[in-house]
C-alpha cells in the first residue's frame, strides 16, 4: 500500500468523508486523533501520537492489563527471571499469526523467536540490516541504558528467548511492555529488503496486533481492519479509523455530529458543556504525567543553579494552573506525580517570589536585562493543554525580573528533535509515564539520556544522582528503592534542572454508544474489546 501525499485541502476532505462514512457503520469505530504519526515503528519515536497510531498493529513480550499498570503475559506466555534480575527467559506463544496481505506480503510462518531477536537487535546492533533505516535513532532503547547494558538476546529454540543484562534490572518486565519493545516480523523485513523497499517497513506496518493496517492518508486519516486471527482480546468492531483532527474545537464538533466516537485532549473550557450533553460521556483520571519547563544547563548562565532557581521563583504557577489548566491539574513539586508511592512529600516547592528571584540573579552575577529563549509546544498535550498561552504568561512574569524571553516554536516533530539535540536555552515539555515505575520518570534526568538526541532535555548529568538511578534498578526491596528515589527527588529539587509545573487530570470524551473502552494510566488509546451499541 503506497503512502499518498495529497494537498491539505484534499486530505482534510478525505478525512471528513471517511469519518462520516465510517461513523455511519455500526461496526466501524472512529477515533479523533490529535495529530499525525511520524511513522509506524514505535522504537523510532518518543511521542504518544505516534505510539497510538502503531498500537493497534503490534504486540509485546509482556503487556499491561487494559486500563491498569499490571504486567501480564503478551507474546511471551510465561517467563523466568534469575535471582539477580540479570537473565530473563521467555516462553513464546505458539500459533500467533502475522497480518497477511499488507503491501503484498503473505507470511509463510507463525511468530517465533526470530522475530523477537530481530526486533531488539535492530535497536542494538549497528550492523543490523535495518539499523539505519528511517534515520536509525532508537532513543528509548539508548536513554534507558539498554544499548550498553544488554549482553545478549538469544534464540534458545523456536519458542524460547533469553535476554541477558550486564547489570540487574527489576524494571525490565514492565519496560518490555512499553511501545519501543514492539515485536516486528523478520520475514516481512526480508520480503521488503529483497524488493529494495526497506523504507516502507516503518510506513506500512505488519504486526500480530488486534487490528491490521490498511492505509494512511497523511495528515488526514489512518484506516485499520479487525484481525480475526488475533490471539488475545479480539476487536469487536470490523474497522478502526483514526480521523486526524488537530484542532480541539473541531474534534468536539465531530463528536457532537457523530463523526467520531472517541476523542482525547478536550479543551478544559469545553468540559462543562460536554458533561451536560446526554449524547456524550466524559471520563477522567489523575494523569501519570508531568508538565515542566526545562533549563539547558549547558548554556550559561543556566549552568548556575541559582539562576535556574531564580527563574522558577519568577513564575506564578498558581496563575498557570488557573488560566491554562482551568483547575484540571495540580501544582508539581517533584518529577513524579503524588499518586506514585515513591513521591517525596517532604520536598517543598519554590515560592512565587519575584523579589527573591531578582536577588538570586544578582547573587549569581547575572546582569539584567537578560535575554533568553522560551520554546513552547505547537500542539495540545495531556500534560499541557495550551503551551502557547502558558509561554505568554511566563514571558510576562519574566519581564518583571528583567528577563526578556523570546517565544519560539516549531512543527511538533521538528520541535522535539531540536529539544533533544539541546538547541534551546529553555523549553516547555512534558512526559507521560509508560509503565507505572518511578524509573520511567527518573531516567529522564539520567546521564544516558543527557546525550545529544536524548530525552534529558535539560542535559543535566549528576553522577551521584545517576549512581542512585542505576542502583535502584538492582533492588527488589520496594522500601529500599523508594528510599533512593526520595533522595533523588531532593537532589533534583536542589539542582532544579527544570521547573516542575503541573500534573494534569486527563480527560477523554466518548459518545454514549461506545461500550468497553478503558482509560489508560499511560494516556494511550486501545480499541480491541471496544464495541458500539
Amino acid at each position: 500500500m503506497s503512502v499518498n501525499r495529497p494537498t491539505l485541502r484534499s486530505a482534510l476532505a478525505l478525512a471528513a468523508l471517511l469519518a462520516c462514512g465510517a461513523a455511519a457503520s455500526a461496526k466501524t469505530l472512529v477515533y479523533c486523533a490529535e495529530g499525525s504519526p511520524e511513522n509506524f515503528t514505535p522504537a523510532l519515536n518518543t511521542t504518544g501520537t505516534s505510539f497510538d497510531a502503531a498500537k493497534p498493529v503490534y504486540d509485546h513480550l509482556t503487556q499491561f492489563a487494559r486500563g491498569t499498570t499490571q504486567v501480564e503475559p503478551g507474546l511471551a506466555e510465561s517467563w523466568t527471571v534469575s535471582p539477580d534480575s540479570k537473565v530473563f527467559t521467555f516462553k513464546l506463544r505458539k500459533g500467533v499469526k502475522f497480518h497477511s496481505g499488507v503491501n503484498g506480503f503473505t507470511p509463510t510462518r507463525d511468530f517465533n523467536a526470530d522475530d523477537v531477536v530481530w526486533s531488539f537487535e535492530r535497536q542494538w546492533k549497528p550492523e543490523h540490516p535495518y539499523a539505519k533505516v528511517s534515520g536509525g535513532k532508537y532513543d528509548y532503547f539508548a536513554d534507558m541504558g539498554l544499548k550498553d547494558d544488554l549482553v545478549s538476546i538469544e534464540k534458545l529454540d523456536p519458542y524460547t528467548v533469553r535476554l541477558t543484562l550486564k547489570k540487574p534490572n527489576v524494571t525490565m518486565l514492565a519496560n518490555l511492555a512499553m511501545d519501543f519493545a514492539a515485536i516486528h516480523s523478520a520475514e516481512y523485513a526480508d520480503f521488503l529488503a529483497k524488493g529494495n523497499r526497506k523504507e516502507q517497513f516503518d510506513q506500512v506496518p505488519v504486526g500480530t496486533g488486534p487490528f491490521q493496517f490498511v492505509a494512511y492518508q497523511k495528515d488526514a486519516v489512518i484506516r485499520y481492519k479487525a484481525n480475526p486471527a488475533y490471539w488475545g482480546e479480539k476487536a469487536k468492531v470490523d474497522a478502526l479509523v483514526f480521523a486526524i483532527t488537530t484542532d480541539p474545537t473541531a474534534r468536539y464538533s465531530k463528536l457532537k455530529a457523530g463523526e467520531c466516537h472517541v476523542s482525547a485532549y478536550p479543551r478544559p473550557a469545553d468540559l462543562p458543556e460536554m458533561q451536560k450533553d446526554p449524547l456524550l460521556k466524559v471520563i477522567s483520571m489523575p494523569g501519570l504525567n508531568i508538565g515542566y519547563w526545562a533549563f539547558n544547563v549547558q548554556k550559561p548562565p543556566l549552568d548556575k543553579k541559582e539562576v535556574r532557581q531564580a527563574l522558577t521563583m519568577a513564575i506564578d504557577k498558581a496563575a498557570l494552573l488557573k488560566d491554562v489548566y482551568m483547575g484540571a491539574g495540580t501544582a508539581a513539586v517533584n518529577f513524579i506525580p503524588p499518586t506514585m508511592a515513591a513521591f517525596n512529600s517532604t520536598v517543598k516547592d519554590y515560592p512565587y517570589d519575584p523579589a527573591k528571584a531578582k536577588a538570586l540573579l544578582a547573587k549569581a552575577g547575572v546582569k539584567t536585562p537578560l535575554d533568553l529563549d522560551l520554546w513552547y509546544m505547537p500542539v495540545q498535550r495531556p500534560y499541557n493543554p495550551n503551551a502557547k498561552r502558558m509561554a505568554e504568561m511566563m514571558q510576562a512574569d519574566l519581564a518583571k525580573i528583567g528577563v526578556n524571553a523570546k517565544l519560539v516554536t516549531y512543527e511538533w516533530g521538528e520541535y522535539r528533535k531540536r529539544l533533544q539535540q539541546g538547541e534551546p536555552m529553555t523549553a516547555l515539555f512534558g512526559w507521560n509515564g509508560d509503565n507505572g515505575d518511578p524509573d520511567n520518570f527518573f531516567f529522564l534526568h539520567g546521564c544516558d539520556a543527557a546525550r545529544p538526541g536524548g530525552n534529558n532535555i535539560s542535559k543535566w548529568c549528576d553522577k551521584a544522582y545517576d549512581a542512585k538511578l542505576t542502583q535502584a534498578r538492582t533492588l527488589t526491596d520496594a522500601k529500599a528503592r523508594t528510599k533512593l528515589y526520595q533522595e533523588m527527588q531532593v537532589m533534583e529539587h536542589d539542582a532544579q534542572p527544570d521547573d516542575k509545573i503541573a500534573h494534569s487530570v486527563v480527560f477523554e470524551v466518548l459518545r454514549k454508544e461506545v461500550v468497553g473502552y478503558k482509560q489508560s494510566p499511560f494516556n494511550t488509546h486501545q480499541f480491541n474489546g471496544v464495541e458500539l451499541k
